[in-house]
């Protein structure tokens, strides 16, 4: 499994570039038409940094997941389920005894990402499979540099959460929450709060878009943005982080 960052080819490790390679198969899990740009983005990659050109690239089909259901944890169980069934298809026919396959996964694949879950579960199934995971840089990294702004403020704890969770609460005692796969907005959620938000999409691509200040100001943009750019493209990648703002000092203090 190899991380290859929030969109842009420059933002693959050297030794991510190593193991490019070495593979001998690359598995992609091709999401439709709708999605293009994301596998031509993985073709720029291989393109620049295994241009000796032996390997193979194999497609499966991604299957489809229920985002309509209320049953959100079955729903994703069974769609990780279907995405190990594919993907243990693909190694079946494709990867002999002693080859190497790849995965290359957006951002980290540590990180809010199902490979690894999926690889585990065929490996589980009796499978005899050797993992290595190369990390990568992660959007919740790319977002913070391309807004130059530290992940952490001194001394304290940052979370990383869903949308859907958010929409429920702000995480408790937590004033720095990043938050990832939010369909919803849950941004919105929160005008009230005395807040900056630093939210980015396609970060990385040549359709980048940045947008930061306070939550009650600039939510309605964000929203407006978002939603003219899903529309245009079919489809986004999001990720923002949610700073409140530091009370002020009791008289007296340094």
């Amino acid at each position: 499994m190899i991380g290859i960052g929030a969109g842009d080819p420059e933002h693959i490790t050297m030794q991510a570039v190593t193991a490019l390679r070495q593979v001998d198969v690359f598995f992609v899990l091709d999401k439709g038409e709708v999605k293009q740009d994301l596998v031509d983005l993985r073709q720029e990659i291989l393109r620049r940094y295994a241009p000796d050109g032996g390997y193979r690239v194999v497609y499966g089909r991604d299957p489809d997941r229920d985002r309509t259901t209320e049953a959100y944890v079955e729903a994703v169980d069974d769609w990780r389920r279907r995405r190990a069934d594919v993907c243990q298809q693909m190694i079946t026919a494709e990867l002999a005894d002693g080859q190497t396959g790849a995965f290359l996964v957006w951002g980290d694949p540590t990180l809010y990402d199902s490979t690894l879950a999926i690889l585990d579960d065929i490996a589980s199934r009796g499978f005899e499979l050797d993992i290595e995971v190369i990390p990568g840089i992660s959007s919740v990294s790319a977002l913070v540099a391309r807004h130059r702004v530290p992940l952490n403020q001194v001394g304290k704890p940052v979370q990383i959460t869903t949308g859907r969770r958010l929409s429920v609460h702000w995480p408790s005692d937590v004033d720095d929450v990043v938050v990832m796969l939010d369909a919803r907005t849950a941004f919105t959620g929160h005008v009230g709060e005395d807040a900056d938000i630093y939210w980015g999409a396609y970060i990385g691509t040549p359709d980048e878009i940045l947008i930061s200040g306070k939550l009650s100001e600039v939510a309605g943009e964000i929203v407006a943005k978002r939603t003219e750019a899903r529309q245009r493209k079919g489809w986004i990648m999001d990720t923002y982080l949610l700073r409140r703002s530091a009370p002020p000092a009791p008289d007296g203090a340094h």
